[in-house]
């Protein structure tokens, strides 16, 4: 019982294939898709570490309902860092109906593949930021919300954490920007057979 090689004409033989048989176009769109669900996942669990503490200690003191909304806002906006990225990385990747069949001899298989590769990596790396910022914005907003219910003193200094949280979206976003930058499919005109 141990590994046996597939005999067909058109089989993986290995992991390692699976790299270099998938079209670099998935990769882009395995990437985006990272990037954008992962930021939402972030987003969501940053609402609910917030959301569930505002709404407790929201019993206890009433006037921090509105004003500790700002926590929220934060957290979604992780959710829109990835949608900023799908949208300029869907941007990147040309019409794949376009591609020939059977690519020219001359086709530059290295720019294809560093295309595909640098969209897959820039989603996933800011779709993992994201998910960091909407945690500890989440966390920081939690601990807002019950500092500003025992002392309305502590908002404004809790507050400046929380937005040094939500920078981390950003700093994701920009870094996964400069990753994607040179990302460039080749030139996807059909050829004449």
């Amino acid at each position: 019982m141990g590994y046996t090689p597939c005999a067909a004409e058109h089989c993986n033989a290995s992991y390692d294939e699976v790299l270099t048989h998938l079209t670099p176009f998935g990769w882009g769109y395995m990437g985006i898709a990272f990037g954008l669900g992962l930021s939402v996942v972030g987003a969501a669990w940053g609402m609910w570490l917030t959301g569930s503490s505002l709404v407790g200690a929201a019993i206890k003191a009433p006037r921090i309902r509105s004003k500790n909304l700002i926590s929220v806002i934060f957290c979604e906006a992780t959710a829109i860092y990835g949608v900023i990225l799908a949208i300029l990385l869907l941007s990147k990747i040309g019409d794949e109906s376009k591609v020939p069949r059977l690519l020219p001899s001359d086709w530059n298989y290295n720019q294809w593949y560093f295309a595909g590769y640098s969209l897959f990596s820039s989603g996933l790396s800011v779709g993992l930021t994201n998910v960091a910022s909407g945690i500890s914005v989440g966390i920081a907003g939690s601990s807002c919300a019950l500092g500003d219910a025992q002392d309305s003193s502590l908002f404004v200094k809790i507050l400046i954490v929380e937005i040094f949280a939500s920078a981390l979206g950003i700093f994701g976003i920009i870094v996964g920007i400069i990753q994607s930058n040179d990302a460039d499919f080749p030139d996807l005109k059909p050829t004449s057979d």
